[in-house]
């Protein structure tokens, strides 16, 4: 006996082992089962089906392949004749046969959760020689419902997509069927089982409490996951079974397609992987020019921060560019800058690409359509890739990953910086919209890790080029009137049966927030600090600062007593935080407007300007937060900084401006003084004195940082600027 709590139940389980169950004790053998489908081409759902059934060691017949299908629309009205059909010829073939049984499901939306040996097992325990499974449901004729024997505990209505039963009385059964191809198979069944007559005949009963089938229309609440022993199954808490055939009947498609990322696949609690070893491709050894042929579609649809780093991400795939068809939608005039870079210096990699910009006044959903649809009408488009310009790729084999999982459509999985919004939904809600299912956190956290069947995917995927130009051939992907292109496309792709796979068996990289993107601003990415924590730093600060905590000798030098140097910023903060403080213009050129400013805290007046006077004031302070206090823990050991700071400004020197500036104590307990630009190259002199220890630090580096004591041992000057102009960020910490 175990114990497994999940979701909001205690399970008590007794373990059967149904394979030590000998074929006397149940008179029935494995060998003489005889599993029947029915299904005219090899969808995703029946591929899914036919993986679980060889999963089992089930034998399976398949009836209708390449047919075209003739039984009407059966997930919308009656119809599904055509299947009784085929079954009536095929188990002519089989109506001697005593000791056979024959189970019929359907396969689009079924899956089995365990063996031949355990569904013998609970047939011959419910005594009858045919049993349909059940559901809550009276369909087709709702005017039948009196007419059925009362059920006391369970499902009462008969449901067509599950039977199984001795071969002789199924046949008989099927026999009697002399109706076209689009009348209804269930109706047909359910007249037969609300005969008494025949009922009795054939020994019929209904799988009312879900021992063998478990109908999932009307039973979703019912249904859990057990997992117990690195293995899961699918639990009914009402009744509490093991079903062994999951039906995803009705609307509950997607619920079925949930359970199946984990039934019966090798997927294990501790380190589960759902769908990891489905026939996957491998492109190690092959050449250049033999990779697939990829559409990489890029969409600019509204303003993004990091716009330059993404564009040049493009280049970097690890993939052959000679191989790919570029096409970027830009619909941001802001972008139409970084657009044009891009181009400038890399068109030669991109020879054929096709670039619409905001002057085309292309909608998105348009633009998607276009570009999805060349690779519609290139027979040699192996692969269709979109990415949204929000979508930060930070693995460069991204393209190669993807298509080694071998699905029809698979997207990465990605998330905004410590947040659980990602690019896919783990489950809908009735009205086609958000809903978390059980593993979403799991899977988005990446504690569950798998390719996993999900029913929305957006913002960046890899769509097969062959699925498009078959099963998606007609549909319209993106368009649709009063619906979003996202929320067209994957409604799209559930409607034509095409399963969506999200993928976290890597790390692909993350999402950018572009909600408070500001492009009113000279270097807008400068205020990303907040909302994009990660491509901030990958992008401001310097590459080696991360280095001083593992190699401290290495990357931080003492010039003088208790000052120390150390890198801080990338070459591209200090050119944008020089700009930005230019394109202001507000220098301070006395002592009047600095007082104002700090509160009186600035001894010594110099040309600079405050940090608050662009607003950049707390995303200094959680600078000063991030990378200041860190290091300055480690260098003053037993001192806690609070990071507090009111003087916070860029220094400008020039020899005909401001020069150098008097000895002072600075109104702090530590100072921070960061050099934004190069000595000898944009100016000569400078630097700074410390009185005290007659100590000079007269070369200072671009983006390193000296850091030193405030208000009393470290006495210091500014030595002169002669020529060319220098700048300095300085902060005065803890005040």
């Amino acid at each position: 006996m175990s114990t497994m709590c999940y979701r909001l139940f205690c399970l008590v389980v007794f373990v059967i082992d149904y394979s030590s169950v000998s074929a006397e004790q149940r008179k029935l053998s494995p060998e003489n089962l005889l599993v029947i489908t029915a299904a005219t081409e090899a969808t995703d759902g029946f591929n899914r089906f036919m993986r679980t059934a060889k999963e089992f060691n089930y034998t399976v017949k398949v009836l209708g392949l390449g047919e075209d299908w003739k039984g009407g629309d059966v997930a919308r009205t009656v119809g599904g004749g055509q299947k009784v059909r085929w079954l009536k010829k095929e188990l002519l073939k089989h109506s001697e046969k005593e000791d056979m049984v024959i189970m019929f499901v359907d396969s689009y939306d079924v899956i089995f959760a365990s063996g031949p040996e355990e569904l013998l097992f609970k047939f011959s325990r419910l005594g009858h020689r045919v049993v349909f499974s059940a559901e809550g449901f009276c369909w087709p004729d709702q005017r039948l419902a009196p007419k059925y024997p009362v059920v006391h505990t369970g499902k009462r209505y008969l449901n067509s997509g599950g039977f199984i039963g001795m071969a002789p009385d199924l046949s008989a059964i099927v026999q009697q069927w002399k109706f076209k191809d689009n009348d209804d198979d269930q109706l047909f069944y359910t007249k037969i089982y609300l005969d008494k007559t025949q009922r009795t005949k054939f020994n019929m009963t209904l799988d009312h409490r879900s021992r063998i089938f478990q109908n999932l229309n009307g039973a979703v609440d019912e249904v859990v996951l057990k997992f117990e022993r690195a293995k899961v199954r699918v639990r009914n808490v009402a009744y509490d079974t093991l079903p062994v055939v999951i039906h995803g009947n009705g609307p509950t498609k997607l619920q079925l397609n949930y359970l199946g990322n984990y039934v019966p696949t090798a997927w294990t609690y501790e380190n589960g992987c759902g769908h990891c070893d489905d026939d996957l491709l491998f492109f190690n050894d092959v050449e250049d020019e033999e990779m697939p042929l990829v559409y990489v579609a890029v969409f600019i649809e509204r303003a993004t921060p990091f716009m330059e780093e993404f564009l040049e991400r493009l280049t970097t795939l690890n993939y052959p560019l000679t191989r790919i068809r570029l096409f970027i939608h830009n619909n941001v005039v802001y972008h139409e800058r970084h657009i044009q870079k891009f181009w400038e210096h890399h068109r030669y990699l991109f020879p054929d690409a096709l670039i619409v910009g905001p002057e085309e006044n292309l909608k998105e959903d348009k633009a998607r359509t276009m570009a999805v649809e060349a690779c519609k009408k290139d027979p040699e488009c192996d692969y269709y890739f979109s990415i949204d310009s929000d979508v930060a790729v930070t693995n460069p084999d991204i393209l190669r990953i993807l298509m080694e999982e071998n699905k029809s459509v698979i997207a990465p999985t990605l998330s905004k910086h410590g947040k659980l919004w990602s690019n896919f939904w783990g489950a809908l809600n009735p009205e086609g919209y958000y809903s978390r299912s059980e593993d979403y956190i799991e899977i988005a956290q990446v504690t569950r890790i798998g390719v996993w069947n999900v029913p929305y995917i957006t913002q960046v995927y890899l769509i097969k080029g062959s699925i498009l130009r078959s099963k998606l051939s007609l549909v319209r992907l993106f368009e649709s009137e009063g619906m979003d292109s996202d929320m067209v496309f994957c409604k799209s792709i559930r409607d034509q049966g095409v399963f969506m796979y999200v993928s976290n068996r890597e790390e692909f990289g993350r999402l950018v927030a572009s909600n408070n993107f500001n492009t009113s601003r000279l270097h807008p990415d400068m205020w990303q600090i907040f909302d994009n924590p990660v491509d901030w730093k990958e992008k401001y600060i310097n590459e080696n600062y991360s280095k001083i905590f593992e190699d401290q000798k290495s990357f931080v030098e003492q010039p003088c007593p208790d000052v120390y140097w150390f890198p801080t910023f990338s070459e591209k903060m200090c050119d944008h935080l020089v700009e930005t403080m230019e394109d202001n213009g507000g220098w301070s050129g006395g002592t009047h407007k600095d007082e104002r400013l700090a509160g009186g805290y600035e001894n010594v007046p110099t040309v600079d300007i405050h940090m608050n006077q662009i607003e950049f004031e707390k995303e200094w302070l959680k600078f000063l937060k991030e990378y200041i206090s860190p290091v300055t823990e480690k260098l003053y050991p037993g001192y806690y900084p609070k990071a507090q700071a009111i003087m916070n400004f860029v220094v400008r020197y020039r020899p005909d401006e401001q020069p150098s500036l008097r000895p002072h104590h600075d109104s702090s307990t530590f100072t921070v003084n960061i050099a934004l630009n190069n000595k000898n190259i944009d100016y000569e002199g400078g630097g700074c004195r410390f009185l005290r220890y007659d100590c000079k630090v007269e070369s200072p580096r671009k983006g390193w940082s000296f850091m030193h004591p405030g208000r009393l041992t470290h006495y210091h000057e500014g030595l002169p600027t002669t020529r060319g102009t220098r700048y300095i960020m300085v902060s005065f910490v803890d005040p």
